[in-house]
Order: C-alpha cells, then sequence, then structure tokens
C-alpha cells in the first residue's frame, strides 16, 4: 500500500482510497505537504489539519470544474468535479462527528457529486427507497443491454458511502450488462448523516427494501437479483442473502464473519482501525449513546449461525495482508456457507495485488474478479 504518512495507517488508507476513486498524486502529494509532520503524531491528532489541506485541495479543483463548465467543456467539468468529489470524501469521512465543519463539507461533496454526473452525462440515477416510515437514498448504474437487466445491490461498510462506491466502481458491471443500486443504507452516508438512521444487525430489513425498489423497475430482471458489500458490507450482504431469498447471489468483498467479537480484540488494540476517532464513530453509526451499550448491541453483528441459511451462489474475496479484518473470518464465512451450490474463496496475493483492506492498494483485479463471477453466475439463472 503506498503509505505517504509511515506508522499511520488510517491515514495512508484514506489516501489510498481516494486514489481509487481517481485522485491524482500529484494533487494529493501537495496536500500531503502541508501534515506530513503532524500525522507522526498519531491517527487522530491532526485530522482537522487534513481537513483543511484537503478541503482546500478540493476547493481547488472544483473551482476548475466550474471554469471549465462555464466555457461549455462539459466532459472536462465533470472530471474535475469527480476528483474534487473523492477529496471533499475523503477529508469529510476523517472527522469526528462533532467537528461542526464536516456537515458542511459532506453537502459540498454531494453538490459536486452532482455536478459530476450532470457535466458528464454519466449512467447514474439518484433514487429514493422506502424503508420503515422513512426511506435512504441510492445511485442506480443500468447495465447495458436494452431488455431488463439483472442488478446487484451495492452495500457499504462502516465508514464508505454510495459516492464512493460509484467512483471506484464506475462501469465495472454496466459493461457487463449489469446493474448496480449503490446505497446509503442505515449507518452510513445521508442515512446516518442526514436522516439519523443508524445501522442494524438484520440488514435483511433495509435489503428487503431494496429490492422492493427494484421490483418497481422494468428496466431490471427481477428474477436475477444479487447483493454484494465490502468491507463492514462483508457481514450486511451475507446476513442479508440468508433470509432475503429475493438475492441470487451474493458477493462479500471483505470478509466479515464476526465484527462484534473483532471489537474487543480491537479493545486489546488487535489490528488497524479504519477511521479516527474510531470508538465514538462506531457509537454515532450504531446509535449506541455509551461504549459498553455498543459492545453488547454488537456481539449479535455475527455470521456464526447464519451461514446454513446461505442457499445461493456465494464468493468470498479477501486480501492476504488484510490488517483491519483477520484472514480467518474469510475461511470461517466460507466453511460454514455449507448449503450454498455455488461457494467460492479467493484470497488475493501480492502477485494479483488487492492485498490490503478491501484492496485498497489496487482495486482492479479484485473488481474485474468480482465483476466476471456475478456475471457468470447471473448467466446460469434462466
Amino acid at each position: 500500500m503506498f503509505e505517504p504518512f509511515p506508522g499511520n495507517y488510517v491515514w495512508n488508507l484514506s489516501v489510498n482510497l481516494a486514489i481509487c476513486m481517481g485522485g491524482a498524486i500529484g494533487e494529493m502529494d501537495r496536500a500531503n505537504d502541508a501534515v506530513r509532520s503532524i500525522a507522526s503524531e498519531g491517527e487522530d491528532k491532526g485530522t482537522e489539519a487534513f481537513f483543511d489541506s484537503w478541503g482546500a485541495m478540493a476547493d481547488r479543483v472544483a473551482e476548475l470544474g466550474q471554469v471549465a463548465e462555464a466555457a461549455g467543456n462539459f466532459l472536462s467539468a465533470s472530471e474535475k468535479y469527480a476528483r474534487a468529489t473523492a477529496y471533499y470524501m475523503t477529508a469529510e469521512r476523517m472527522q469526528s462527528r462533532n467537528y461542526e465543519p464536516r456537515w458542511t463539507m459532506y453537502r459540498r461533496m454531494l453538490e459536486t457529486m452532482d455536478r459530476t454526473v450532470a457535466t458528464g452525462g454519466l449512467n447514474c440515477e439518484r433514487v429514493d427507497i422506502d424503508y420503515e416510515g422513512t426511506s435512504f437514498p441510492g445511485l442506480f448504474v443500468r447495465g447495458v443491454g436494452d431488455d431488463p437487466r439483472p442488478c446487484l445491490v451495492f452495500c457499504n461498510g462502516l465508514d464508505s458511502v454510495k459516492e464512493m462506491i460509484y467512483l471506484a466502481v464506475r462501469d465495472t458491471f454496466a459493461v457487463r450488462g449489469i446493474s448496480v443500486l449503490m446505497v446509503d443504507q442505515p449507518g452510513v452516508g445521508e442515512a446516518l448523516r442526514l436522516k439519523g438512521l443508524p445501522a442494524i444487525y438484520d440488514s435483511e430489513r433495509w435489503a428487503g427494501a431494496a429490492a422492493d425498489y427494484l421490483e418497481t423497475r422494468a428496466d431490471v430482471d427481477h428474477a436475477r437479483l444479487g447483493i454484494i458489500g465490502w468491507s463492514l458490507g462483508g457481514y450486511y450482504a451475507p446476513r442479508a442473502a440468508c433470509y432475503e431469498k429475493r438475492f441470487k447471489l451474493c458477493v462479500a468483498w471483505g470478509a466479515n464473519h464476526n465484527w462484534g467479537e473483532l471489537q474487543h480484540r480491537r479493545l486489546a488494540r488487535e489490528g488497524d482501525r479504519p477511521v479516527p476517532h474510531y470508538w465514538d464513530h462506531v457509537q454515532w453509526v450504531w446509535g449506541q449513546p455509551t461504549l459498553d451499550e455498543f459492545i453488547n448491541y454488537v456481539s449479535r453483528v455475527t455470521l456464526a449461525g447464519h451461514m446454513h441459511n446461505m442457499t445461493v451462489p456465494y464468493l468470498v474475496t479477501h486480501g492476504a495482508n488484510d490488517r483491519q479484518i483477520p484472514l480467518e473470518y474469510a475461511h470461517q464465512s466460507y466453511s460454514e456457507a455449507i448449503n450454498s451450490p455455488c461457494r467460492e474463496l479467493t484470497i488475493f496475493t501480492d502477485r494479483e495485488g488487492g492485498v490490503e483492506h478491501v484492496s485498497a492498494d489496487n482495486m482492479e483485479p479484485v473488481r474485474s474478479y468480482i465483476a466476471d463471477w456475478v456475471s457468470a453466475r447471473f448467466s446460469e439463472i434462466h
């Protein structure tokens, strides 16, 4: 993994995710120069300096997008807006929920993403999904082809957002004829930040709502729905597929077999963490007012005792050098899916790339492998 901040995994992960979303090394290197010295003091300290440096970079790039748009160079504008979106997202994601400026930047990120799509004429439709008396948003990318297309629900992990999925995945599935509904499910993105919807352990509830929405679309093949999730989505997606039988396949992009147990290991300082201010962040995500209540609640966030209900094709991918989620979890999820008619475990090594958590070091090999597997499995469903 590219490590511009030696010894600071959380900051390095953030930079690598920005690269995966199309960030430019030259732009990011300039922003990083302003905060290199403080990065050595830990993952929490200095995040506001990171926010300022990356936010200023994002503002500059967004302004260049506005100049290009005003000149009628819409495709060029879209490219710049896309990078600015990635930079705003990276700066905002690093902050404590109590840091007030993050809220303004989050809305700026959403607005810049809208300009990315509009100026580029991109295959990306914003949608709203009814859910238990409220709703959560998604981005729908239509697969190539005239007939109703098979469709994946793509869910986030602990701290990603639907815009990150879009910028990292783009048309990888679409060019294979597969539509994708990228969701900000409860606990992430707009669902958490703007609607106050916390994460829930029984993910089949919101995944079922996403399936309900897809069944209203004439351009979706309702007999060929699947679900995929990365990071903590490696728990959410399999859990949903075990109980929501409209999903005909499932992918865990990074296994997360027993996330509840992992929190006890993190309390013991085992393994790396994805975001600064970690314990405050997870309490916010799960809507738990104290650490003790959080630990008690997330004891239910486990696939143990559930995977025998996986009765559809199931792919588990994992990076050999994942520093956040133990490799043993990938083996556990695979071995317990005894009723899947087609289960596969693929560990990515230095030979292929994609060895870090959710292949943050190199997404292409894993992204392409998953897309090929999904395409092959959907082709077997008639």
